[in-house]
């Protein structure tokens, strides 16, 4: 097993970074420019050894501690103005295999991309994990993850053995705990809690262990799923000045009813995985990307006839997409479907996020999961606000991605990510650079987001139309009553009846709330 970037001999001392450092600006601030923190210090470790040196002495002195793996947390969890210490994971970044554990170990600072090229160049396997190239596992697999191999694979969850975290007890004594999904396990609550529980509630994770459930035999390239050798590419849009309210909502809707009539895992159209970019219409267009396994029988026969179902009953022909999709760059040369190799479209696809590479940008987001096809008060309300004229802004757009198939797979309850029912989810995003478009921007996704679930006090309680929002799109306008008006609470709308579950686990293995934030697990009874 290695235990440091070199894997042999011991691993280079920390890195610390105090005010005086010139990098100190760099390493106060996440990917979301709103928030800039002023920590006495960044540790930047290499080990587990070293993440629960930095915990314990944090824990000795009383220091408030955070903890950042990719850094792109989209609320202030990590960069609060309260944070005396930043556990900063980026340097554990490998990526290996384990005999001993039939099993690949991913560090929490290993980005997306280089995780699937690990794993894919050196054992011809993948977990379905996230699009964006950058986002940092820690973060994105304890929130459930999601990617464009979801209805084919399920979550990256789905796939995860076992978890290395560092907890403290409730006499500050700092231990690391290996945590698996074996029956026998003491610690299984520990992996449970880690399978959509989130980051920065129970511990420090420094190593995850992924297998598939079913997996068995020692050969590495048996024990995860296999990424298909190819996939179809399209990417289509519709121009604004040729949309009528009609035409714009029977789109949205047709999308919407196809999900919920395959959301079951199985079926042929499992093979199919799509984003939706509803732009404002200062972008000039409103887009949709597709992704098909090119390896199933009659790709492209799936391809052609979600796009039918898409465009049934619409009279404006789409066009190739010449504008951004979303925080995605236009992708005009993909409106006839092409045929790529699996890791070249996941780099070309991931890699293209015009708005989430830009190091200068503040942003707010929102989320919401749809079980069912959008009623007619969503359909207007997301023509009312995509069209408003009061705001100039092209990055505004909710996206929608698809659901359902082997996610659905799961029990609610097998994971403590819950939105098992779920058939597709909307994101709402906007971004601004300029500090004066900042309020405006606010009153903007916050009106659209209110006013969208009006009937149910704001926000997507979970009903038989709705399921909740996604922990990983963080939004603490949940936990604000003057946002959230419907008596349902934050932690409900992230994990539904696997709260008190969670809390227990927070009991277990945080019991003096060290590892807090603004909408962290609360201990029972807090």
């Amino acid at each position: 097993m290695q235990h440091g970037p070199a894997g042999n001999g011991p691993a280079p001392a920390p890195v610390v970074v105090t005010p005086a450092d010139r990098r100190y600006p760099d390493l106060v601030r996440g990917w979301n420019q709103r928030y800039v923190s002023a920590p006495e210090a960044v540790h930047l470790v290499r080990t587990g050894a070293q993440a629960a040196d930095v915990v314990r002495r944090a824990v000795r002195e009383g220091k408030r501690l955070t903890v950042r793996s990719g850094g792109h947390c989209w609320e202030e969890f990590t960069f609060h103005p309260d944070v005396d210490v930043v556990l900063d994971m980026s340097l554990m970044n490998q990526v290996h295999y384990d005999p001993r554990h039939r099993a690949f170990g991913v560090e929490p600072g290993a980005q997306l991309l280089g995780v699937y090229e690990a794993l894919y160049r050196t054992w011809g396997v993948t977990v379905p994990g996230g699009t964006c190239y950058q986002v940092g596992a820690g973060g994105h697999v304890s929130g459930g993850g999601w990617g464009m191999l979801c209805r084919r694979d399920g979550l990256i969850i789905d796939h995860l053995y076992a978890v290395e975290v560092v907890v403290v007890g409730a006499d500050g004594s700092v231990r690391e705990v290996f945590a698996s999904r074996a029956r026998h396990d003491p610690h299984r609550d520990l992996w449970w809690a880690h399978t959509g529980g989130g980051g920065g509630n129970f511990g420090v994770v420094t190593r995850y262990w992924f297998r598939s459930p079913h997996a068995d035999g020692a050969d590495p390239a048996e024990l995860l799923p296999r990424p298909p050798a190819e996939v179809l590419l399209s990417a289509v849009s519709w121009p604004w000045e040729s949309l009528t309210e009609e035409t714009f909502t029977r789109l949205v809707r047709n999308y919407g009813d196809w999900h919920a009539r395959h959301r079951a895992p199985g079926s042929p159209e499992a093979a199919v995985c799509s984003l939706f970019s509803l732009n404002h219409v200062s972008n000039g267009a409103i887009g949709l990307v597709t992704q098909v396994d090119a390896t199933v029988p009659h790709a492209r026969e799936l391809l052609d006839g979600f796009l039918r179902a898409v465009t049934d009953g619409v009279d404006v022909p789409h066009r190739p997409a010449t504008t951004t999709l979303g925080e995605f760059a236009a992708m005009p040369d993909l409106a006839e479907p092409r045929r790529m190799p699996w890791l070249e479209a996941t780099r070309y696809f991931g890699t293209a996020n015009a708005d989430a590479n830009n190091p200068t940008q503040k942003g707010d987001f929102k989320s919401a999961y749809m079980k069912a096809g959008f009623p007619e008060d969503h359909l207007t309300a997301l023509h009312q606000h995509l069209t408003r004229r009061d705001l100039g802004n092209p990055s505004a757009s909710v996206m929608l991605s698809s659901f359902g198939g082997q996610v659905s797979a799961v029990g609610p309850a097998a994971t403590a990510f819950p939105h098992r029912d779920a058939a597709f989810k909307a994101a709402w995003m906007i971004w601004w650079t300029d500090d004066s478009a900042e309020a405006d921007s606010l009153a903007w996704i916050r009106e659209f987001y209110h006013g969208m679930y009006a009937a149910t006090g704001g926000v997507p309680v979970p009903d038989d139309v709705t399921d909740g929002c996604f922990l990983n799109y963080a939004d603490i306008d949940l936990s604000d009553p003057a946002f959230n008006t419907s008596g349902v609470p934050w932690h409900t709308l992230y994990y539904k009846d696997n709260y008190a579950r969670l809390q227990r686990v927070k009991q277990a293995y945080d019991p003096g709330d060290v590892f807090r934030h603004s909408q962290s697990v609360t201990l029972p009874g807090a």
